[in-house]
């Protein structure tokens, strides 16, 4: 493939309109013919890495003002073009739509602190349940009728669009993608072409990186300030206080704004029966009323479901047709997902849970289907938000009978002070280092009626310690210890 730099809206500085055959923020995997963007970065500017992208061969640079003044003598003594803009993300992202061009016809993206990968994957078995050729894209990568990894839950803008041309090559018609509060503050979503975007709830996550709740605000509601399109539809959880003030950034642009809710809203739900296996929903949609079975354990999933129903039907498909997929609706991977379950009918839990309010939904969630007692594993990151560590030992604390504190991914930190910040929140926990053999110990104290919540690590399947990833599933981990425990071992 080959374009001109003007053929992408790019205007060099000098006039230059060079045929390009590539794009890359990467400078080791230039190749002669391509746009180098050079982005500013939180610890080094990707200027710097424009002389050994010329040396391989870029024939154009694309940065902002501080990386010309670094880097522009070396691209004009190169005869390279050098591309200056005000926004260099936002350009490398409109860049990459128009250079692989094909996206599924109908795209959502779902923003909020929890919830995302959730209401992601119902919208594609909605979609999947109706017939329709979809995917979802975010942390659990590429799923649906077409798979591919992910390194990142919302890419980066070339890697973005390099694999939603190739979904759209491959059929795929309908994409519903994560909307991360990285992602949406460096643009990555920019050029996406979108249908609707919801919005799920807002709590404390990610200060290591926006340092204050306001920024962290901000890059979410840029979702509906900025990437989705005037004529698009905003569906908006309005149970949550950041609800009100995301429908009015959606309204103000002119979009459609729907809200779902449990105190009124649109979509509806106005009443819920729990049992061991799932639970029946009561709701309504303007007005007339439906009642579902969700085979689905934790009342939150009846938010996270209705919010997805809602998104498919601001893309345009029949309300009752919407409706009827819900009781096909399956666990999400990594997501209050049934692991294993002991002889004595204990049940073992794996979540994605790693914040304070995810902790506490989740266990809050749990408690209606538990006749026993509710022991929780927790656990938090390392190089991520420190504040939120007392803070989830104490969700822990408030919502369990039993907590064990044990490693999630301690990363470069030493394990013990991870541990010791969490254990703060919750004094009375048990603290067992070694995950594999917390998870071990956990189910070991559980009896009949009992269930165990494996917090944190959801669907990963490796964990992280210092430069290391091990392998580690905890659900894998969780079968294994319910087997050895009750002599399934042979």
């Amino acid at each position: 493939m080959s374009t001109t730099l003007n053929s992408l809206g790019l205007m060099a500085a000098g006039g230059e309109n060079p045929t390009l055959t590539n794009l890359c923020v990467d400078s080791r995997k230039v190749e002669p013919g391509t746009l180098f963007a050079a982005m500013p970065g939180s610890v080094v500017h990707g200027a710097s890495f424009v002389d050994a992208a010329l040396e391989r061969g870029a024939v154009a640079v694309l940065t902002d003002a501080q990386g010309a003044q670094l880097a522009g003598d070396a691209v004009r003594a190169a005869g390279a073009a050098l591309v200056i803009a005000d926004d260099p993300r936002e350009a490398l992202a409109r860049t990459a739509a128009l250079w692989f061009g094909a996206q599924p016809k109908t795209m959502i993206a779902v923003t909020g602190t929890n919830g995302k990968t959730s209401v992601s994957t119902f919208v594609r078995q909605i979609w999947i349940e109706m017939g329709l050729a979809a995917i979802n894209l975010g942390t659990t990568g590429v799923e649906g009728a077409w798979t591919a990894p992910l390194a990142h839950t919302t890419p980066e803008p070339i890697t973005l669009h390099s694999t939603l041309s190739d979904a759209a090559k491959n059929g795929i018609t309908h994409a519903a993608m994560e909307a991360s509060s990285h992602g949406l503050d460096q643009r990555r979503l920019d050029g996406v072409t979108l249908t609707a975007a919801g919005f799920t709830n807002f709590t404390q996550d990610h200060l290591d990186y926006h340092e204050t709740f306001e920024a962290y605000f901000d890059a979410k509601a840029g979702l509906f300030a900025r990437v989705l399109p005037q004529d698009g539809t905003a569906v908006i959880n309005i149970d949550d206080p950041k609800g009100v003030d995301m429908a009015a950034i959606a309204s103000a642009r002119g979009c459609d704004v729907i809200t779902v809710g449990r105190d009124g809203g649109d979509l509806h739900l106005t009443a819920q029966r729990f049992d061991a296996t799932g639970q029946d929903l009561r709701f309504s949609w303007r007005g007339k009323a439906y009642q579902k079975r969700l085979e689905l354990i934790g009342g939150f999933q009846a938010d996270n479901v209705l919010l997805a129903a809602a998104l498919v039907i601001a893309c345009g498909a029949d309300p009752s047709e919407v409706f009827d997929t819900i009781p096909h609706l399956s666990t999400v991977r990594g997501r209050m997902q049934l692991a294993a379950t002991r002889d004595n009918s204990a049940a073992v839990f794996v979540d994605y849970a790693h914040t304070p309010d995810a902790v506490a939904t989740a266990l809050s969630a749990m408690r209606p289907h538990v006749m026993g007692r509710l022991v929780a594993i927790v656990g938090a990151g390392g190089d991520r938000d420190r504040a939120k560590r007392p803070l989830m030992g104490a969700a822990a604390a408030k919502h369990a009978d039993l907590v064990f504190v044990t490693d999630d991914n301690p990363r470069s930190e030493v394990p013990a002070s991870i541990r010791a910040a969490v254990m703060a929140g919750c004094p009375d926990a048990t603290e067992v280092g070694d995950r594999a053999e917390a998870i071990l110990r956990a189910i070991d104290v559980l009896g009949s009626g009992d269930a165990l919540l494996i917090a944190g690590k959801g669907h990963e399947t490796g964990q992280t310690i210092g430069d290391d990833v091990l392998p580690f599933d905890d659900v894998e981990q969780a079968s294994v210890a319910v087997a050895a425990l009750d002599g399934r071992l042979t």
